[in-house]
């Protein structure tokens, strides 16, 4: 499942190289594609969650001290994976169709098994290997290929011979290939059912879950050859799984009460959040009074336009557990985005309390204390701001209320370059340089906002990304 997508990818911009070269010899236009990846989702309380599920994982993998980040991406399938070997991208599926924490758990130890066995940067070896072998047979059959060109005769055999050996090694590479990344499946497989059982839990949700999939992908999976596969095959992937799973003494073991119920509320929030109002009322009617359906209809009410009928929900939810942060957070969220700023303030500072300060719930205060147009709350909304993306530099919200509170001070260089840091964030990377060109035009020369600024026009945009 990990590498799954990444290595599709890889394996498609190898395969292009082999094409690249009937390309060249024919006079055929080429495109440019642009592919962008989904945008991410952030919410403290979603993200402290999945922290919560990985952190005894990644110590049992020896990975604690590595800062391994939990991304949430806007996707509803159901994936996870690893892209680098500081990040675990799981979609937002992935939680919603996860009926149980010890499910999701078993997912995040299979990703934490990829980190913990460096596949990725193995998976680069490889991957450079074959390049270089690929380019061998590239050249070789390109040869002929010219060659045949020059005959006149393009179904020559001297033509047919280059084509076969292009796609000759290319199979075999594309197979060797396929065969490492299915071990490091099989592998990834062990590692999470160790780390699982050595945190006392069980592998049956991980097991649950992939038998699942197996189930879901066996019509497909009929008459495939298992040599051209990324991942075990589903049934036999299943039954060693199964083998491993049962083996573990807390097999049995079930989850949490408290912590199947932070789950379940995490799971109403984001159906609220990204379903339909008309989906989010089918899977949470009136007649289930559980607090995770009370809040996903408290949430999808003010989305929706009620404000007062979604405060009136939100109180009742507040009165249960009066300690709850994110309880506080959403009731200023949704006065904040009904255009009462003032009114969120309160809310927004208790929760900020009770959260510990949270950075994304400081730039949610923060943006009221800006839309008040109050100058009274700017160095407060300032100093919070600040705090907040010193701990959270990758938040574009928070920089783009910071330049709006340094506007109000007239202070343009500092705006001028919280505004680039945001644009930079977002992928806007002309904006971002034409903000921080001006930057630093406001700043003393070498001063650490000239520094910043400078940083950003000399920055080098991903590839793909050269707007």
């Amino acid at each position: 499942m990990s590498l799954d997508l990444t290595l599709r990818n890889k394996a498609s911009a190898l395969t292009a190289i082999v094409t690249a070269a009937a390309i060249v010899l024919a006079p055929l236009p080429a495109a440019r594609a642009q592919v962008k990846g989904p945008p991410v989702l952030r919410d403290t309380e979603t993200e402290q969650l999945l922290r919560e599920y990985t952190r005894p994982i990644l110590r049992a993998a020896g990975l604690e001290k590595q800062n391994i980040q939990m991304v949430i991406l806007n996707d509803g399938s159901f994936n996870a994976f690893v892209a680098d070997g500081r990040r675990i991208f799981v979609n937002y599926g992935a939680i919603m169709q996860s009926e149980t924490p010890n499910q999701l758990i078993g997912v995040l130890a299979h990703e934490t098994g990829h980190l913990a066995g460096g596949h990725l940067a193995k998976l680069r070896q490889e991957l450079a290997n074959a390049q270089t072998q690929m380019i061998i047979a590239m050249l070789l059959g390109a040869g002929a290929l010219v060659a045949g060109a020059r005959s006149g005769n393009a179904n020559s055999g001297l033509a047919n011979a280059g084509a076969a050996a292009i796609s000759g090694p290319q199979a075999m590479i594309q197979r060797s290939l396929l065969s490492y990344q299915r071990q490091q499946e099989e592998n990834a497989d062990r590692a999470g059912v160790k780390f699982l059982t050595a945190t006392g839990q069980s592998a049956r949700g991980m097991y649950e879950t992939f038998k699942r999939f197996t189930s879901e992908s066996l019509f497909a999976a009929r008459g495939a050859d298992p040599y051209l596969q990324s991942h075990p095959m589903p049934a036999d992937r299943v039954e060693a799984l199964q083998g491993l799973a049962r083996s573990s003494p807390y097999w049995d073991k079930k989850d949490d009460p408290a912590l199947q119920l932070r789950h379940d509320m995490v799971r109403a929030k984001i159906s609220a959040f990204m379903e339909r109002p008309e989906t989010v009322y089918r899977r949470y009617p009136q007649s289930n009074d559980s607090v995770p359906a009370r809040y996903a209809r408290a949430i999808s009410t003010y989305l929706h336009g009620d404000l007062r009928s979604a405060l009136a929900q939100i109180d009742g939810l507040i009165q249960l557990q009066p300690n709850n942060p994110y309880f506080y957070e959403v009731r200023g969220q949704a006065l904040l985005e009904s255009g009462k700023p003032a009114e969120a303030i309160p809310a927004l500072q208790k929760a900020v309390h009770l959260s510990g300060n949270a950075p994304l719930i400081e730039m949610l205060l923060g943006q009221a204390l800006v839309g008040t147009d109050n100058k009274a709350y700017t160095d407060e909304a300032i100093r919070m701001l600040r705090a907040a993306v010193a701990r959270e530099p990758e938040a574009p919200i928070g920089y783009t209320q910071l330049a709006m509170a340094y506007g109000r001070k007239g202070n343009y260089a500092e705006a001028d370059l919280a505004s680039a840091q945001a644009a930079y964030l977002r992928g806007d990377n002309k904006t971002a340089r034409e903000l921080a060109t001006r930057a630093k035009t406001r700043f003393a020369v070498g001063t650490p906002g000239w520094v910043k600024a400078d940083d950003i026009v000399t920055a080098k945009p991903p590839r793909g990304n050269q707007n």
